[in-house]
């Protein structure tokens, strides 16, 4: 294996050397390790992507579909984000100018960070929330300013906002919303998305929405999305890995106001040229044809969200209500202490069930484990039984 050239050594970029490493991937790579163990760590669909969304690539890989795609995206695919996001929010995106697809919600974070921040720029990031956030903002050129939302049930207010605002938040260019939330399970209602809207305006800011697991909400909770209240400042981001079981087929997109996508979309392009041909002909697929897959998914993490949370619960876990996705974010017992890495490690070691530590989400996450129930109903309450038999044990 060749080494660096010795007068190469300090010449790597550093403010992009010195960022963290996923402290969630390396965590559940460490503990991949430990025979027998069941990971509810990673956000990964255990179910299979419907048959008709992969016949529809097999379909267009036999008819030699290989060949650059326009950067924004396929037109039948850009046309098909647009139906469906009018069919679902009653918000109309112009497809030939106003949605672009990209390599999932993270190659989207990346797209929308680059256009909107100017170096040393801050942008808003209630936490806790999916930990890559930082990273790309950071690598934007923006400064992350972290809200913690732990004292208010894991939603921000509006005059939580405004308070931080007039602090810590002063002259911030943006604010990153995800809804329904990793690693949460959390969702806005739509007061509290229109009391945050006027604070939004109020600041002059944009918004920028993640809603990769809109089509999840359970127990009455419905989605809504600051498109459909401003729709003139908010930028959405979303996909098809959770709610279509696509994580691996690596599909998103971004839709806003004309006159910040056509810099969006640049970037992008700059950045992938372009999704892959059959990638983007099984997301026309899933959209147009797939209205119930996306219902039968939500039928399954409902009844395993049953069957996971009155298990911890009864073992001392406190959680807010969990409405969507497919997480649960848990307070670790009080006879455990704070220190969240230290337990999921000794529950890996000793119960053989890995759940990731709070802290890795930001501030506000100390002491919480957060778990996915998107794993089989089988391994659910096995999980339930050794976490069970370790609380008692000890």
């Amino acid at each position: 294996m060749p080494k660096l050239a010795s007068d190469l050594g300090n010449t790597i970029n550093k403010s992009r050397k010195a960022l963290p490493n996923s402290n969630i991937r390396a965590f559940d790579e460490k503990i991949s390790a430990i025979p027998g163990i069941i990971k509810l760590t990673i956000g990964e669909p255990d179910l299979a992507t419907p048959d008709h969304v992969k016949e529809a690539a097999i379909r267009d890989i036999k008819k030699d579909d290989s060949h650059y795609a326009p950067g924004a995206g396929k037109p039948e695919l850009l046309d098909a984000v647009s139906k469906y996001l009018d069919r679902s929010l009653g918000v109309h995106y112009d497809p030939n100018s106003e949605v672009c697809i990209t390599v999932g919600v993270t190659g989207a974070l990346n797209a929308v960070c680059m256009a909107l921040l100017n170096p040393g720029e801050k942008i808003l990031v209630p936490t806790p929330v999916w930990g890559v956030y930082f990273g790309i903002i950071e690598m934007a050129g923006g400064v992350p300013v972290q809200i913690d939302t732990s004292k208010d049930g894991f939603i921000l207010t509006a005059d939580h906002l405004r308070e931080v605002m007039e602090n810590e938040g002063k002259g911030a260019k943006a604010i990153i919303l995800t809804d329904t939330s990793n690693p949460t399970g959390r969702v806005y209602s739509k007061k509290t998305l229109e009391d945050l809207a006027k604070v939004i305006k109020e600041y002059h800011l944009y918004s920028v929405s993640d809603e990769i697991y809109a089509e999840l909400t359970y127990g009455g909770a419905k989605h809504y999305s600051l498109s459909q209240i401003i729709p003139d400042r908010n930028i959405l981001m979303s996909g098809l890995s959770k709610d279509f079981a696509m994580t691996g087929w690596r599909i998103g997109y971004i839709a806003g106001p004309k006159e910040v996508m056509g810099t969006i979309i640049k970037i992008n392009s700059f950045l992938i040229t372009s999704v892959t041909d059959n990638v983007q002909a099984a997301a026309v697929e899933a959209l147009n044809n797939g209205n119930q897959d996306p219902i039968n998914s939500k039928n399954t993490y409902e009844r395993r969200l049953h069957i996971i949370q009155s298990g911890l619960e009864k073992n001392g876990f406190k959680m807010a209500t969990p409405e969507g996705a497919f997480y649960i974010f848990a307070k670790i017992p009080e006879k455990f202490g704070s220190d969240d890495v230290k337990f999921a490690t000794d529950l890996a070691k000793k119960a053989k069930v890995g759940l990731t530590p709070g802290s890795y989400f930001g501030k506000g996450g100390a002491g919480y484990v957060r778990l996915s129930y998107a794993s089989s109903d089988e391994n659910l309450r096995e999980s339930v039984k050794r976490i069970t038999k370790y609380i008692n044990n000890l």
